[in-house]
């Protein structure tokens, strides 16, 4: 009991963190139709947006608080520009997003080395994080309970956000309809900005959490790009309750199986069973509903 226990919160631990790394990706994959595959290099720039605030800042604790709010910032603002100067010209056009952003991927890449060097740079956890907590018998790290709280908190703030605020409102018109939406007043132009620019810093917080659990270097983010598609495409493309049962799903799944096997055995095993759930539901778990007749 003890055991599958522990691999249940392994589990959940896996899941907090794929579904912070999964929120930005709904929106700009989900909402607005862009194969993003420089979504993991945002992730990086969170990362070391963290590592940049620690070295100012020196209290590690403080310097955590701090670089949440600045990675999102950070990695938003770029989004933005790349959304501004590239991603606007390539709308209703899939595959040409996917090519263009993967070189975008590989620039950023390279400039992460030349900044800050090809080795990995470690960000140092605060001494609130650090020990354990026992669960039902299972050790848990307090870093791990706090990416857990994180990403159900930016959850919560997304889920208000796009529901009772008239921005987020707007955003969900433009998705329904937007010629309708256009009519009616709002800027839909704006609204892809503003859509990107919440994608690009959503994956920004995700860097940040994901220093608390290794070492940060140029690439971090390319090991979970992967699994953030399979979320997004698993919980329904533009859903954010799908996102959230999905990246908690294959969290426990690749934990439980990992168990038995190894974690490339795992990861395998879960594509599998991915692709096995979409050849039964291509729409995922969940739809969106819209009104457009295109």
């Amino acid at each position: 009991m003890d055991i599958l226990i522990s691999q249940l919160v392994a589990g959940i631990s896996i899941g907090s963190v794929l579904l912070l790394v999964a929120l930005g990706l709904s929106l700009t994959f989900g909402q607005m139709g862009v194969i993003n595959m420089a979504h993991g290099e945002f992730i990086m720039i969170g990362a070391y947006t963290t590592f940049v605030v620690q070295r100012v800042l020196v209290d590690a604790g403080l310097s955590l608080l701090v670089a949440i709010p600045a990675a999102f910032v950070v990695a938003g603002l770029l989004g933005l520009l790349i959304e501004q100067f590239l991603i606007r010209h390539l709308y209703h056009r899939p595959l040409d997003t996917l090519l263009a952003t993967f070189g975008v991927g590989l620039v950023l890449q390279q400039v992460a080395r030349d900044v800050f060097g090809a080795q990995a740079v470690d960000v140092a956890v605060p001494a609130w994080l650090q020990g354990n907590v026992q669960v039902f018998g299972a050790v848990v790290p307090y870093s791990r309970l706090f990416i857990l709280v994180l990403s159900l908190l930016v959850v919560g703030a997304l889920a208000v956000f796009m529901a009772r605020s008239p921005s987020g409102r707007r955003i969900r018109a433009t998705v329904l309809n937007r010629d309708l939406a256009e009519t009616s007043g709002i800027s839909t132009r704006r609204m892809d900005r503003m859509t990107f620019f919440l994608g690009s810093g959503l994956a920004g917080i995700a860097g940040v959490a994901i220093t608390l659990i290794g070492s940060t270097g140029p690439t971090i983010g390319t090991s979970y790009i992967v699994d953030a598609f399979l979320v997004v495409v698993a919980g329904g493309i533009g859903k954010i309750k799908g996102a959230v049962i999905a990246a908690f799903t294959l969290g426990v799944l690749q934990a439980v199986i990992e168990y038995s096997t190894t974690a490339s055995l795992a990861k395998f095993f879960v594509l599998v069973i991915v692709v096995a759930f979409l050849q039964a539901r291509p729409q995922g778990l969940f739809t969106v509903k819209t009104r457009s007749l295109a």
